[in-house]
This record gives C-alpha cells, structure tokens and sequence, in this order.
C-alpha cells in the first residue's frame, strides 16, 4: 500500500510543479508578465501570442501580438511602438483599472488610460482567439462591453474581424501607420486612413500628402482596389450608419490567414498564409501602376494603364495645357471644348471606371439611375453621376458637383460613370 500512497503524492506533487501559474490567455490583477520569465499569452485555438519582444537590429524591447504557429515571426500589434524598453527589466500588470507596461525603474512607458469608477468586480486582461487584446471586468464576457481593446488601436495590420474607420458614437478614427523600417515598429511615414464624407473613401497617406484613394466602397468592393476580389474563404463588409462607418473583413475558413498591412515602404498590401505555405503570399499590392498614384492626371482626364502616355482627356475635353501635356506633364488636365449650357446638355457613358474623388459629390440613395440623370441634368453644376452600388443591376445615386479628379479605367472592374457635356461634344 505504501507505493500506491507514494505515486498518489507523486502524482500531487508533479500536478502542483507543473501547475500553469495563470490561464494561459488571462492575466488577472494579481498576475504579471515580466521579460525575464520569459512567458506569454497564448490565444485559444493557438493562434496568436502575446508577449515581450525585440527586432534583429535592436536591443530594446516590445510588448506585442505575433502569429504563434508560423515559421515567419509575424507582427500584428505593437503597444509601445514608439516608447519602446531600452534594457530587460519590463513589467506588463493591471494597476487599478488600467493596464500598464512599467520599465526600469518602475517608470511607465504605455498604459491604456481608463477613468472608471466602479471598482465592482476586478478586471482582467485577454487575448481572444481572433487576436484582439482586451481589458474587462472578470465577470463580464460582452463584447459591446470591454473596457478597452488592441483592435481599437491598430498598429500596421488589419485582422480578420478588426474594423477600419470611425466608431461615431466614440469619435475614434482606426487606422494603419507603417512601421518605421523593416525591423523597427516605430511609427512610420505611411498611413491608411478613412475620411469621412457623404460617399466615404480611405487614403494612402505619406504624411499628410494623400498616394492613394481607394475609391468609393460600391456595394461589393473599393472602386479603386478591384484586385480586392471574392476569395472563396474570406467575406468583406462595409457599414456604413449612424453608429459606426468601418470596413472589415471575415474568414470562413480557419485554416487560412489573411492581413491587410501597410508596410514601410508605403505599400498597402493584402496577404494569405495558405496551411501548405512557407512564407505570406502576397495577394495584391498598391500602389503597383502609376495609374494608382493619387490625381496622376489632373482633373477632367483619366488614367489608362494600356496606353502611351496613360493619361487621356475625357471625350469633349482637350488639354489644359497642350506644350505640358505633350511633354507628358499631365497634372495640369484637361479644359471642355465647348462650355455647357445648362439645357440641352446629354452624358457619355464611360465604362469601368474608378469614380472620382467624392469630396464635391451628393448621395441619395433612394433614387436609381435615371431619376439620377434627372437630377443632375436639373442642377446646373452637375458634371457627372453614377449608381452608388453596383449590384443589382445598379442602385442609389451619386451626383458630383465640380471639378472630376483621379480617375482611371480598368479592363474589366470599375462602373459606369457619365459625364456631362454640351450638346455639340455628344458626336
């Protein structure tokens, strides 16, 4: 009997060795993660990780969110990207409500900055099984509840599930910034980010000069980013209401990743890890032709990737400035051949486009196509309009008032933009 008692004990003694010291994706208020125990928080289903880090080039130190399974050390959020830990003593705990990163000497260098004052229940810190890092009370699993989230802070990655643009009740904007290099998470010079309008848009930014327009969102995808088609396991949504105005997208099967990222040198880019993968295919890029780049070709002309020069007058327009035009200076446009005369004006239909840029454009979504041209023909700054989805055959419209900037046709994707002109143009 003395044996069965002994491999009894055995047995509790090697249960409390190898007790974990906290659930492997919760940090408690009485817990820490500190760098020199080495440990992380592991995302159920083993996908993401959290924990302390430092790049190739560097001695300092990071707390962030990498892909656990992948040959490929993937970064997805960073939180002190520009605060970073310049030796090993970096502590991650829940002080009051508020989760703190705290270097040496107990100086802190990224915090999440809550006020709350019901101290009800303690909250705890944790990593969720689509990557998101959240703080909540321990007692409360809703969503619609955390206290705070990594998602609302993105880094330089979009994640399934993450959104991108403005939650309106809160005022937050979510948008991507670059790292600074390669293996420096630091911000960089390159952004992603919505404006908000009557027809919103996302911008490519370097620093506050815009690169790229992705184009109205039609219903199915970015006008401009067409190359964003239907993959068989992903799912793309665009809300746009008085709460919120976000894109996000979906996966339906799990054993695929896929990210948008903007990288540091300047490029927005959508990536797939596939399980057979041994390095992130890159499924499409942008800006990849200079017909991407923001306004390449002034107003009234549009940019043609198949032809030589790429940028062309619309039909009824002729250059702005013909010596700088034949240089292949094209930024200045193009100028009507005849003026409008507000009646007996008609449209040309030019197919596949990127619609132009919103700023001076009117929605109504309650109207199809020709109750639009009726409108647009009735005031007499109209210079085009569209449908403002494109599926169902075409619904809602949109008016553009003013000048019409970046546009481009594409061989296949786009929709059909008409643009106004006087009757003696219409040949």
């Amino acid at each position: 009997n003395n044996s069965y008692t002994l491999s009894f004990l055995l047995v509790i003694f090697i249960s409390i060795l190898f007790r974990p010291a906290f659930s492997i994706n919760t940090l408690s208020s009485t817990e820490s993660l500190t760098i020199s125990s080495n440990r992380t928080l592991v995302s159920p289903g083993n996908v993401f990780e959290l924990g302390f880090f430092r790049t190739t080039s560097n001695s300092r130190w990071y707390l962030g969110i990498w892909y656990k399974k992948l040959s490929e050390r993937t970064y997805v959020w960073v939180a002190n990207r520009d605060n970073p830990l310049s030796n090993s003593m970096g502590t991650l705990k829940i002080l009051g409500n508020n989760l703190v990163l705290l270097g040496h000497p107990n100086k802190s260098v990224w915090w999440t900055n809550l006020s709350r004052g019901n101290e009800r229940s303690p909250v705890v810190a944790e990593l969720l099984a689509n990557g998101n890092f959240v703080m909540r009370d321990s007692n409360n699993n809703n969503a619609s509840q955390f206290l705070w989230q990594s998602f609302n802070y993105p880094t330089d990655t979009l994640l399934p599930e993450m959104k991108l643009g403005y939650d309106l009740r809160t005022g937050l904007n979510r948008f991507l910034t670059s790292w600074r290099s390669y293996d420096d998470p630091s911000s960089g010079d390159f952004s992603y980010k919505l404006e908000t309008r009557r027809l919103p848009e996302f911008y490519l930014m370097q620093g506050d000069v815009r690169e790229h327009r992705s184009g109205p969102w039609n219903g199915i995808q970015f006008s401009g980013i067409p190359e964003d088609q239907k993959l068989s396991y992903m799912m793309y949504n665009f809300t746009e209401n008085s709460e919120e105005v976000a894109y996000t997208f979906l996966m339906t099967n799990n054993s695929f990743y896929s990210r948008l990222t903007i990288n540091s040198e300047g490029y927005l880019e959508r990536l797939t890890w596939a399980p057979s993968s041994v390095v992130w295919n890159v499924f499409w890029s942008s800006p990849i032709h200079q017909c991407d780049m923001y306004r390449m070709c002034g107003p009234y002309s549009y940019c043609d990737v198949n032809t030589s020069p790429v940028c062309k007058c619309i039909q009824g327009f002729r250059p702005k400035n013909r010596q700088q035009w034949d240089l292949r200076i094209p930024t200045s446009g193009c100028i009507r051949r005849t003026r409008l005369g507000c009646s007996g004006d008609g449209f040309t239909r030019m197919k596949n486009m990127k619609l132009p840029e919103t700023t001076m454009a009117i929605v109504d979504r309650s109207i199809g196509l020709k109750e639009c041209e009726k409108r647009c023909l009735s005031d007499c700054n109209c210079t085009a309009f569209a449908n403002a989805d494109i599926r169902n055959r075409g619904t809602g419209c949109v008016i553009w008032t003013g000048e019409l900037e970046d546009i481009r046709t594409y061989f296949a994707d786009g929709q059909d933009l008409y643009v106004r002109l006087a009757a003696a143009d219409l040949v």
